[in-house]
């Protein structure tokens, strides 16, 4: 049968198919060091799935409203008044099957064929399929590491056109970690209130994944004038280990939000009922697994870090919040490896790392990145410091020139 062309026009995830890659040479036998794996490595709090259980045992297994129960909307609402000083109502609060879900509705309910979505890069993978899976047109604005990987008001402008429906702002960023100030959200706020046919959608799905001794600030407490224009997401993914309980939430205008629970009662009618109890568990619960994780994060972070920028050729800037680290491979482009085989772009460098050392990274240009790889620090610090190693190892084996007998 053939497929629709809003599928054809679209790629499968680069990081979905590189964990499969793995999961395919695991199975051969290999022993791989997986640094690609974007979800927590610990499990999900013991008082979070206390609560699905609880759920279970007293029926809460039907269906809920579409944009989810009381109980979940207003811890939802409790997090962002605690965090931000943000006010909602229930109208404003959509609640889907992910923040991805919930993300892939608000562009399906506003984009028609032509629109603009302005996606600074380095970016998450799915945001530019996302926009043309929905008719629209992604525009990428390069952010180099000069900038922090960050876009500029200057950059913001420039790419602004009559077309431009939404500014993507994904912070602290996936694959970069780098994360706005709120004197960089005030910046481009001026820029945005200059165009108020232009909305913006802020991903901060790892706001709580945080290393600065301040709260990560939000574009919608930054700037109150453009409350009405921002559509902020989040979910409890990767705070709270629950990657797999697939439950994300969107807070924004009221006729978008109306627009997102229409297009979720004609797919999904409604999240998991039991995920949403956890989820409520999770946002209004104890915190300290957060703050545990967060160390155990940063202590990985400042060590991966080091390991990474002590290997000549290869370099890292310090992330804000995530556990991603944007490795700057460019040094190696042109150079040989052991084999004969020359390293023309990122994407042969990552395929190098696999055969020849076992070490599972995703290469740059999947995340608009020419020039680096990503590597996820969500695993243990043997694994990091291994994993190290044989990169180092990898990049000293690289040649000028290719070797006049190769290896077989």
């Amino acid at each position: 049968m053939d497929t629709a062309e809003r599928v054809r026009r679209i790629k499968p995830s680069p990081s979905t198919a590189a964990a499969q890659r793995v999961r395919e040479l695991k199975s051969q036998g290999f022993t791989i060091l997986d640094l690609t794996v974007g979800e927590p490595d610990f499990d999900t709090p013991g008082h979070v799935k206390a609560a699905a259980i609880e759920a279970i045992e007293a029926g809460e297994t039907k269906y809920t409203p579409v944009n989810g129960t009381p109980r979940l909307r207003s811890a939802i609402a409790g997090k962002l008044r605690e965090r931000h000083g943000l006010e909602c109502a229930d109208a404003q609060i959509a609640v889907g099957g992910g923040a991805k879900q919930v993300i892939f509705l608000a562009l399906m309910a506003t984009l028609d064929e032509g629109d603009e979505v302005i996606v600074p890069a380095p970016y998450w993978v799915s945001y530019p399929d996302m926009v043309r899976a929905n008719d629209g047109t992604p525009v990428v604005v390069d952010c180099p590491e000069a900038d922090g990987f960050k876009l500029t008001p200057e950059r913001l402008g420039a790419a602004i056109t009559e077309r431009t429906r939404w500014v993507v702002l994904n912070t602290p960023g996936n694959p970069t970690g780098s994360a706005y100030t709120t004197g960089e959200l005030h910046a481009l706020a001026q820029v945005l209130l200059d165009h108020p046919r232009v909305s913006v959608l802020t991903d901060e799905i790892y706001d709580e994944i945080w290393y600065r001794d301040e709260d990560a600030p939000s574009l919608a407490a930054v700037e109150p004038r453009l409350a009405e224009r921002v559509f902020l997401t989040n979910g409890v993914s990767k705070t709270y280990a629950m990657t797999g309980w697939r439950i994300g939430y969107g807070v924004g205008p009221k006729d978008l939000v109306t627009a997102i629970n229409t297009l979720q009662s004609q797919t999904s009618s409604c999240p998991s009922s039991v995920s949403q109890a956890a989820a409520a568990a999770a946002l209004t619960g104890p915190q300290d697994f957060v703050r545990e994780t967060v160390r155990v994060y940063r202590a990985r972070r400042d060590a991966t870090v080091k390991l990474i920028n002590d290997i000549p050729g290869l370099s890292c800037t310090v992330p804000d919040g995530g556990f991603y680290l944007l490795v700057n491979c460019q040094d190696s482009m042109g150079q040989f490896t052991p084999s004969g085989s020359r390293i023309q772009n990122d994407e042969d460098f990552a395929r190098y790392l696999l055969d020849s050392r076992q070490v599972a990274v995703i290469h740059g240009a999947a995340y608009g990145a020419p020039g680096y790889f990503r590597i996820s620090f969500a695993t243990s610090t043997d694994v990091l410091t291994e994993a190290c190693a044989r990169l180092a190892t990898a990049c000293a084996d690289l040649t000028a020139a290719p070797s006049a007998t190769p290896s077989a």
